[in-house]
């Protein structure tokens, strides 16, 4: 459980690329990849939580704070 990707990290650097770029359509892809990596951060939380009220033994691990 402790290699989970870190999407929170690639949504900000998803914004992080939309915020510089010049290009609508890049923009535009990037603010697209920002929500899907939010989202996936989101489901991740939710199923962290759910083997937690299952497993005692998952109590330990924090859930990340969502924004």
């Amino acid at each position: 459980m402790g290699n989970q990707p870190d999407y929170r990290a690639q949504a900000a650097k998803c914004r992080a690329d939309a915020d510089t770029s010049t290009l609508d359509n890049v923009r535009d892809r990037n603010l697209r990849a920002e929500a899907a990596w939010l989202e996936m951060a989101v489901r991740q939380d939710r199923v962290t939580a759910s083997r937690r009220d299952r497993e005692p033994a998952l109590q330990e691990i924090p859930l990340q704070e969502t924004a």
